[in-house]
């Protein structure tokens, strides 16, 4: 069966698209472009990776995958990380965009347009794995196999966000049944423990290795502890034996915590530079989303990371103080911390200090917030220097390199990395073991501290467990999932923060919020499907 794409400029790298119809009713992914050429195997498995990584053909300026939404907004990560962090005790944000204060306050509903963004980017990437799947599944058992555990992620997502979710394996005109959150875990788990067979080894790579960006068993091991360790959210049942069995597979493999810094550069910070997909970081990263400041551009990417965490005023390279990012005019003053995050490294914690200075105050390496001319209470919601600025990520050379681009990063974006899978080790035998965390689980945490060179502990529970998971992983999107986990999301948990509900010191969420809405836009256009309850 042949397929047809819209041809494309050499550098969007086969950043390549077709006509289909995803599979909710109200979304139709279709070229604009009346020039097509024919789809090979490679463009479409190279489409479902790029569906992630860009915005649509043509990098950060071309057209989007996504109707409906501006094309640097829509990007995957960008929707996924404004769904698990700007809703979290991590993050507020200054912009006045729509949906973006909802977001912060947590006060989403089913028209909110970020939401809607973030729910139909999942399903138009679900629609292209349906097609390669149909069309090339016969092609190589390892790329079938790469774009099922794709497939997996999205629906993993879907799950995690939503619950009862349209289901659609296939490429069909008929409008999807909606599936139950329990069918979904059940879906997503037998499709990974069925692919990873088909996966190449688990193998630690750098951008000089062949298959670097691509999924290995190590992906596949992490998305399944992933799914485990929240199995009790999703399905009222505890598996935690199964997340640590599958997150010590990771720490097992050759894949390790990154431990070597560069000069003034620590290890930790390391993971997040311009030049971290050719270094010993990489060998942390279990899969990077790829970035090129002249290859492959998005401002939904690491650029939306490094830009929306800055303004003008950051000085953040202690080799070169005039510097800001080392992304050109790219200073967007966004996404700065709360409070709450602030002090789970320092109370009382200094104005006047860059990022690597503050990080040796707190004696964390992961410390690094901008505190010069900001206080540190987010008494102003919209103004971001109400409150610390995040100095995490930035397109800075460890060795001093010239990036590539002056204004798009070559940071590889981290879904999954070796950190991550600690924590969930860490956390999974303490649960296991009752909430009193076995000498196993305290070393695996005291292996992270020791990285930042942070003290170590002797006991851990799970109220310091959730808050390890916000000092090692805070603004990698993954902390409203591991609130809900915590039970300090919404309900009558009284854990807030700033401006959680919509009130400077925050308040409780209605319980129903641990679910987003199904957007209304889609129950219109699918009668099949029911709102989740609340909204």
């Amino acid at each position: 069966m042949k397929r047809y794409i819209k041809s494309l400029i050499p550098a969007a790298a086969l950043l390549v698209s077709f006509g289909t119809t995803s599979c909710t009713g109200d979304l139709d992914v279709t070229p604009i472009d009346p020039n097509f050429v024919e789809v090979t195997p490679e463009a479409l498995f190279t489409k479902c990776y790029a569906t992630m990584a860009a915005a649509g053909n043509g990098g950060a300026d071309g057209d989007s995958d996504v109707d409906g939404i501006d094309g640097g907004t829509s990007g995957y990560y960008r929707q996924m990380w404004n769904a698990q962090v700007l809703t979290s005790d991590e993050a507020v944000c200054g912009w006045g965009d729509e949906g973006i204060p909802e977001y912060s306050r947590a006060t989403f509903d089913a028209s909110h347009p970020m939401l809607r963004g973030y729910y139909y980017r999942l399903y138009t990437a679900i629609a292209f794995c349906n097609q390669y799947l149909q069309d090339y599944s016969d092609y190589d058992a390892t790329m079938t196999a790469e774009i099922r555990f794709l497939r997996a992620f999205h629906y993993y997502n879907l799950l995690d966000g939503w619950g009862n979710v349209p289901m659609a394996t296939s490429v069909s005109s008929v409008k999807p049944s909606q599936a139950s959150r329990q069918e979904v875990f059940d879906f997503v788990q037998k499709e990974l423990l069925e692919l990873e067979p088909n996966l190449s080894e688990a193998k630690a790579k750098n951008s000089s290795d062949a298959n670097y960006g691509r999924v290995d068993k190590a992906a596949a091991w992490m998305l399944l502890a992933r799914l485990y360790l929240n199995a009790k959210v999703y399905t009222g049942v505890e598996m935690n034996d199964k997340a640590a069995e599958y997150a010590k597979k990771v720490i097992d493999s050759s894949y390790k915590l990154n431990t070597q810094g560069v000069g003034v550069w620590t290890a930790y910070q390391m993971l997040f530079m311009g030049n971290n997909g050719e270094t010993e970081a990489a060998k942390e990263i279990v899969w990077p989303l790829l970035q090129d400041g002249q290859r492959t551009t998005s401002w939904g990417t690491s650029l939306f990371l490094i830009a929306s965490t800055f303004d003008g005023d950051m000085h953040e390279n202690p080799n070169d103080e005039g510097a800001t990012n080392n992304c050109g005019s790219q200073q967007w003053g966004g996404n700065r911390a709360t409070s709450q995050l602030v002090e789970k490294f320092i109370t009382d914690a200094p104005t006047g200090l860059r990022g690597f200075e503050m990080r040796q105050v707190a004696g964390d390496d992961r410390a690094m917030f901008n505190s010069v001319g900001r206080d540190l209470y987010n008494e102003e919601e919209g103004v971001f220097k109400s409150g610390y600025a995040v100095a995490k990520f930035n397109n800075f050379y460890s060795d001093g390199s010239v990036a590539h681009d002056a204004t798009h990063p070559d940071m590889d974006c981290p879904v999954f990395r070796v950190g991550e899978a600690y924590l969930i080790y860490a956390e999974a035998l303490t649960r296991a073991a009752g909430g009193n965390g076995p000498s196993a689980a305290v070393d695996a945490i005291n292996k992270l501290r020791l990285r930042a060179h942070a003290s170590t502990v002797s006991k851990v529970d799970l109220n310091f467990l959730c808050d390890e998971w916000s000092r090692e992983m805070y603004f990698e999107a993954v902390r409203r999932s591991t609130l809900i986990r915590f039970n300090r999301f919404a309900g009558e948990v009284n854990y807030n923060w700033d401006w959680k509900g919509g009130t400077k010191a925050g308040r409780n969420l209605p319980e129903y919020r641990n679910l987003f809405a199904i957007p209304t836009t889609d129950l219109t256009a699918n009668n099949n499907l029911v709102q989740n309850p609340g909204y």
